[in-house]
């Protein structure tokens, strides 16, 4: 198996001087291709803020995260902007749906931006949502369906694009 994320003494502070808090406190792991892993741990304890990092939404304060062996704690501007959009699913806590789309613009939104044809792009829609059982609901709006609905059109907006790494924040939720 090959490695697909590796974090090297990663930490992560909040706040200044006079009042700092430790989010993550020199946290070192690897991940195979093909491995799952859960991360658990008390309300508090920074499992968010491991994800977020992770994910390139917040930024550690030391150390180094590799996805497929690059160092995305470097990661800047169209590098950046190319990683969360090529190799990154990500699922949310509270799903992250916009209210103003279907479920099917939702789960659309993240191949809009990478630029897939109309057709393709309705084929894999379909194909994802009959794989989570979701086809009826794909012209609803977040507001008619009920939280598992929710949460499954999330799992297809997440994983419509084949990405190299899914972060799940409480999934189960």
């Amino acid at each position: 198996m090959s490695e697909i994320l590796k974090l090297d003494k990663v930490e992560k502070y909040y706040g200044n001087k006079s009042n700092i808090t430790k989010a993550i406190d020199n946290i070192s792991f690897d991940v195979e291709k093909g491995e799952f892993v859960a991360i658990m741990g008390a309300s508090g304890s920074g499992k968010t803020t491991l994800l977020n990092c992770i994910s390139t939404i917040d930024k550690v304060t030391s150390g180094h995260i590799f996805v497929d062996k690059e160092d995305i704690t470097k990661f800047k501007g169209n590098k950046l902007n190319a990683f969360r959009r090529e190799k990154l699913g990500f699922i949310f806590q509270d799903f992250s749906l916009l209210d103003t789309l279907t479920a099917y613009e939702n789960i659309a939104l993240a191949l809009t931006i990478q630029n897939i044809g109309i057709n393709e792009m309705d084929k894999r829609i379909r194909n994802i949502a009959k794989k989570l059982g979701v086809v009826d609901v794909l012209n609803k709006y977040p507001y008619e369906m009920s939280g598992g609905q929710k949460q499954r059109i999330a799992c297809c907006r997440a994983i419509i694009t084949n990405p190299k790494l899914i972060l799940a924040d409480e999934p189960t939720r």
